[in-house]
C-alpha cells in the first residue's frame, strides 16, 4: 500500500481475523487488533505486525456489548485516525446442540455476537466512513460461514442462522451506502483449520471432516486472509455486496 489504510479487525487474536490482521499489517497499514478474552495472543499478532513495518494496537471488547464497541471505534480514532476497513471478523459457535435443546441463553449470546455485534461496528464504522457524513469512503468485510447456505455442521443450526442473518446484513448494507463511498461484501469460509471448530468437536476435526470436502482437506486462515485483502483493496474498487465462498467446493 502506498497509502496509510486505517482497520479494525474484530477477533483478530487467533485463526482467520489474526492472518487477515497480519496480512494488512504486511501492507503497512495500522491495524487495530480487537479481542475477547485472549489478551496475550492480540499482543502477540501487534507485534508480528510492528515486526513487519506496520502499526498495531489491541484492543478488548465484548461483542454482545453495545457501549464497549462504541468505546473500541473511539479508541481507534484517538490512535490511528480515520477508519478505512473494518473486518467483522468475531463470532462463536457458543454451544453445539440441537434445537431442541438450545436455551434462551445461548440464543440470545450467539445472536448478540455474531450479529448484533457486526451490526454496532458497521454502525460505528459507517458514521466514520460515510462521504454524506463528512468522511472519506472505506470498506467493510463481513466474515461469514457456509452455515449460513448449508444450514451448519450438526447441531449448529443457531450459528448458522446467526451467519444467515450476517448475509442479509452485508446485501442490504451495500444497497445502503453504494452512493456513501462505502463497500460492503463478505466472506464465507468453508470448514477451516482454526481454533474455533477445535474448541467444541477436538483438535483433529479439520483434518478427519477432509474426507467429506472435494478438495479433501480444510483451509487455512491464510487462504482467507489472501481473499479479504483483495476485497479490502482498490483492486475490487466495483465489487459490493457480494459475498464469495471460500470453502474449496462445499
Amino acid at each position: 500500500m502506498t497509502v496509510r489504510t486505517v482497520s479494525l479487525v474484530t477477533g483478530a487474536s487467533r485463526g482467520i481475523g489474526a492472518a487477515i490482521a497480519r496480512a494488512l499489517g504486511r501492507r503497512g497499514g495500522a491495524v487495530a487488533v480487537h479481542y475477547g478474552t485472549h489478551r496475550e495472543e492480540a499482543d502477540a499478532v501487534c507485534a508480528e505486525i510492528r515486526a513487519d513495518g506496520g502499526e498495531a494496537m489491541a484492543l478488548q471488547a465484548d461483542m454482545g456489548n453495545e457501549a464497549q464497541i462504541v468505546t473500541m471505534f473511539e479508541k481507534v480514532d484517538a490512535a490511528f485516525g480515520p477508519l478505512d476497513c473494518l473486518v467483522n471478523n468475531a463470532g462463536g459457535i457458543i454451544a453445539v446442540k440441537p434445537v431442541a435443546e438450545v436455551d434462551a441463553a445461548t440464543v440470545n449470546r450467539v445472536l448478540a455476537v455474531n450479529l448484533a455485534g457486526p451490526i454496532y461496528c458497521c454502525r460505528e464504522a459507517v458514521r466514520r466512513m460515510s462521504t454524506a457524513r463528512g468522511g472519506r469512503g472505506g470498506v467493510i468485510l463481513n466474515i461469514s460461514s457456509m452455515a449460513a447456505v448449508l444450514g451448519g455442521l450438526p447441531h449448529e443450526v443457531h450459528y448458522a442462522a446467526s451467519k444467515g442473518g450476517l448475509d442479509s446484513l452485508t446485501i442490504g448494507l451495500a444497497r445502503e451506502v453504494a452512493t456513501e463511498g462505502i463497500r460492503v461484501n463478505a466472506i464465507r469460509p468453508g470448514v477451516i483449520d482454526t481454533p474455533i471448530h477445535a474448541a467444541h468437536h477436538g483438535a483433529s476435526f479439520a483434518t478427519d471432516f477432509a474426507a467429506n470436502l472435494p478438495m479433501k482437506r480444510a483451509g487455512t486462515a491464510d487462504e482467507i486472509a489472501e481473499a479479504a485483502v483483495w476485497l479490502l483493496s482498490s483492486s475490487a474498487s466495483y465489487v459490493t455486496g457480494a459475498i464469495l465462498n471460500v470453502s474449496g467446493g462445499r
